[in-house]
């Protein structure tokens, strides 16, 4: 039987939508899941604050009628209640991989500042454990030299994140993400990477057919 992974994604984004409660400030996620929880989420029409991780996810937000607010100037919020964003794994031990569509630097601050991250996704996104490509998020300055550092890293085709900053994917083994997390965390150049640890996420929402489960790491 076809999955229909579209329906999937949009049953997980309306879970989601339904933990948000009028007067919370709410992180915004970027990508095609992460759209479909800021239509489930302005259609309830709250009283919200919400802060975007990307130039596309703030501009849908804003047509829909979701208040965006900026995200680290002076008198701006520095904690959030709840984050809601995508994941490209979901891994069994609770390791996730994020960051397909290039907005991982700003997807794991904001995850930071929220007091309870959740992520969504459709039944695909699952596996039993992480593996590359893994995006990493490197700074302009000193680039080349950065990926020779490397060694297996792979250039996108891809702009320039909203901060300046060059994709690329690690292509190499994630035999221990925390390990590689360790090791990617203190190479100089790399803004962040896109590995998350199981101690960042509260909880995932996943559509399999017509039902959404439930998962904690």
């Amino acid at each position: 039987m076809q999955v229909d992974l579209e329906h999937e994604k949009r049953i997980a984004a309306e879970a989601a939508a339904l933990l948000i409660e009028d007067g919370m400030v709410v992180g915004l996620g970027t990508g095609s899941t992460a759209s479909f929880f800021v239509e489930a989420l302005a259609a309830r029409e709250l009283d919200l604050r919400c802060v975007a991780t990307s130039p596309a996810t703030e501009a849908k937000a804003t047509r829909l009628g979701l208040r965006v607010v900026p995200f680290g100037c002076e008198g701006a919020p520095t904690r959030l209640d709840i984050a809601v964003d995508g994941a490209d794994q979901v891994a069994a031990d609770g390791w996730v991989v994020k960051g397909n569509g290039g907005a991982h630097t700003r997807e794991k601050i904001v995850a930071a500042a929220a007091d309870r991250f959740v992520l969504i996704a459709s039944s695909d996104k699952l596996v039993e454990q992480v593996s590359p490509p893994i995006p990493l998020e490197l700074l302009a300055f000193g680039a080349e030299a950065t990926i020779a550092r490397l060694g297996r890293v792979r250039r996108r085709d891809a702009p320039r994140t909203p901060d300046g900053g060059i994709l690329v994917d690690w292509i190499g083994p994630v035999d221990d993400p925390a390990e590689l997390a360790r090791l990617l965390s203190a190479t100089p150049g790399i803004v962040d990477h896109g590995l998350f640890p199981p101690e960042l996420v509260s909880e995932a929402l996943v559509g399999r057919g017509d039902r959404v489960e439930r998962l904690r790491p």
